[in-house]
């Protein structure tokens, strides 16, 4: 089925043989998409290329079936949250959120309801600097959605916050996205945020789409080693230690750290370190191998030192 926001054989060169895509996604009406990747993976291009700051070499951009692809970025009716959000400092809240009006007649309204999306209703005459991070990061939000755009892009939206505020205004942000209805495509390098806000997300690597799914399908079903790893912590088992776990051949064995746990047969080890995390453990386990690996236990699952068996109870075969 098409999507709403269709992105097809999207591709962006550079002369020094760095080439983004061709990446192809169809975007639901309403979704949130998250493109997930590490630095230089191209997920910031493919913000830019969505919003027309960048100019595709291929491919084609296309809004409910119409084409946008060499519609300016004025034009596109696309609502943008920038990674430090470029408020200024010398505008109101008020002023800032209705910077994108120009000459609406009913701009005071839209100024308000925005405001009121973002559970700031009567901030108009507030000024920035007054404000904290996470009402300044709604701010910046409520002057993307203030104009009613089509769709909206965040570039690393929760970057600036600390981590307390970073979980928390997370949560509103999707809450306000979610009301709104609005199709979302935000670019985050942490894979915690594309999961919470995220309805489906899109692994890049190298400017290549390596995959895309849902948050437990990557984690469960990673195509390859590069998003088994990538999403998420994972132990990678190869040779001896693979085929004590279960694998056959001579595959690579991915499993997370919880799906790993103290037995009385398995693969032969001595616990290294225990990083105690509250309720529970990550206990670094090295095998008869020298190999490394991680496993998630109650605390006192096992001691620093002691000879200890781990089985597998769910592998992902690569």
């Amino acid at each position: 089925m098409s999507g709403f926001l269709q992105i097809q054989a999207i591709e962006k060169r550079w002369g020094h043989g760095v080439t983004i895509g061709p990446v192809s996604l169809d975007i639901a009406r309403g979704e949130i998409l998250a493109l997930l990747g590490p630095s230089g993976s191209g997920k910031t291009t493919m913000l830019r290329l969505l919003a027309g700051f960048e100019t595709a070499d291929g491919g084609r951009i296309a809004v409910a079936s119409e084409d946008v692809t060499s519609v300016p970025p004025a034009q596109r009716r696309f609502g943008m949250v920038f990674q430090h959000y470029a408020l200024f400092p010398h505008l109101d809240v008020g002023e800032n959120v209705g910077f994108g009006l120009h000459n609406s007649p009913d701009k005071g309204a839209k100024i308000a309801a925005a405001l009121a999306l973002v559970d700031l209703a009567g901030y108009e005459r507030r000024k920035v600097h007054e404000l904290s991070g996470g009402q300044q990061q709604r701010v910046a939000l409520a002057r993307a959605l203030a104009p009613e755009p089509r769709v909206l892009l965040l570039d690393e939206p929760l970057s600036n916050l600390d981590p307390a505020l970073r979980e928390r205004t997370r949560h509103e942000l999707r809450e306000v996205i979610t009301r709104v209805g609005i199709t979302t495509v935000f670019v985050t390098h942490e894979q915690e945020e594309a999961f919470d806000l995220g309805d489906r997300i899109a692994v890049l690597n190298h400017g290549r789409l390596e995959q895309t799914g849902a948050p437990d399908e990557l984690y469960e079903h990673p195509v390859n080693l590069f998003v088994a790893t990538f999403v998420g912590r994972a132990n990678v088992f190869r040779g001896n230690a693979a085929r004590a776990l279960g694998a056959n051949g001579q595959g690579v064995l991915v499993v997370r750290p919880e799906r790993l746990r103290f037995a009385g047969v398995g693969l032969p080890g001595v616990v290294r370190e225990r990083r105690y995390i509250g309720a529970a453990a990550f206990f670094v386990v090295e095998g008869d191998d020298h190999e490394r690996f991680e496993v998630l236990a109650e605390p006192d699952a096992a001691k620093v030192g002691e000879r200890v068996y781990v089985e597998a109870t769910r592998v992902i075969a690569l």
